[in-house]
């Protein structure tokens, strides 16, 4: 070959790289992103968690120069929830959909969140979580495990004990097996009211219920609702016991799969998402425990006497003893308490 002959298919040769080269940016560029999303609970509109996934879904659309799949196991698909933490820290499940309670199983702290009539309403919780005390928790969560909080969402309405035969009064609960997770906030709080608190797993308990293993369990009406919990329990003791928060957390590794420029947009996605499944939480929960009337659950109200008794209780013997054994909280049952105030 001349040597401008060959001058010239080394240019050309070259051009034809660099458009190949460009060719394999933009795809890179414009590859889709896949985020596995795990939840408890069912793909139901009177399910928190998925009311927040969806809106989450919807506005990662317009998360500039990267496409992102995020496809949702309700119904524990993915394992068991404390199974499902460790995932996410390891980083084989991107995002957890749940309630903050089962973090506290890595990181101790955030279990305070749990303790009986710590808050008043949701509108508590948001003014605490949003004032400082989320952002504390979060990053001790992070500093544990690596993951991140995207949000503090609402459950639909507070937790109530459910049970197959009528508790009215705190003396008809004594003796009585209570599904709760296991963690040391449930578990102590229903020993000190007088039940005899029974750790399960959440997709177990359906068939517990039938079978006897456990006589009851404490949850938010929506959740009794989606997950057909009325047909195995006909009673509520209407306790309202506990306002916790749901969280959507993501792991270390899911979150290096956003590129970092675009992971601002993934977070503002997140608060959006939070923010608009807090907006419909409390008229959730009124239209889910009409409907459960509506279905044949009996309600029974706590004496006020009763209620104020056992919060009593709560905050001399729990929450005392919780911020002494982590003094990490101490400074936030403190703003816990002043932004009730």
């Amino acid at each position: 070959m001349h040597s401008t002959s060959r001058r010239r298919f080394l240019a050309a040769s070259a051009v034809a790289a660099a458009g190949l080269s460009g060719i394999a940016r933009r795809a890179t560029a414009q590859s889709t992103i896949t985020l596995r999303v795990s939840s408890s609970l069912p793909a139901d509109q009177n399910a928190a968690h998925y009311v927040w996934y969806q809106r989450f879904v919807a506005n990662l659309q317009s998360v500039p120069g990267v496409r992102i799949e995020a496809p949702y196991f309700p119904n524990s698909q993915l394992g068991k929830e404390a199974d499902v933490v460790q995932q996410v820290k390891i980083g084989s499940i991107d995002v957890m959909i749940t309630g903050s309670s089962i973090w506290a199983t890595v990181a101790p702290e955030i279990g305070m969140l749990d303790l009986g009539y710590l808050f008043e309403n949701y509108a508590h919780v948001d003014k605490a979580l949003d004032g400082g005390v989320g952002e504390r928790l979060a990053r001790i969560v992070y500093d544990r495990t690596g993951c991140t909080i995207l949000g503090w969402g609402s459950h639909f309405g507070p937790r109530s004990v459910y049970t197959k035969n009528p508790v009215t009064a705190r003396a008809q609960v004594k003796g009585v097996k209570l599904r709760v997770l296991p963690t040391a906030p449930f578990i102590d709080t229903f020993k000190l009211i007088g039940a005899i608190p029974t750790p399960i797993p959440f997709n177990e308990l359906y068939t517990a219920l039938q079978t006897g293993v456990v006589d009851g369990f404490e949850h938010d009406a929506a959740t009794v609702l989606s997950t057909k919990l009325y047909e195995v329990s006909k009673h509520c003791w209407l306790t309202e016991h506990l306002y916790n928060p749901m969280i959507a957390i993501i792991g270390k590794r899911g979150l290096s799969k956003i590129p970092a420029n675009a992971q601002s947009a993934l977070l503002k996605a997140a608060a959006e998402a939070t923010a608009y499944q807090r907006g419909l939480a409390m008229q959730r929960g009124k239209l889910a425990t009409e409907e459960l009337k509506r279905l044949g659950m009996t309600y029974h109200l706590m004496a006020k006497a009763e209620r104020d008794q056992i919060r009593s209780e709560m905050q001399t013997r729990l929450w005392t003893a919780y911020a002494a054994q982590y003094p990490a909280t101490k400074p936030l049952f403190d703003a816990i308490a002043a932004a009730h105030a």
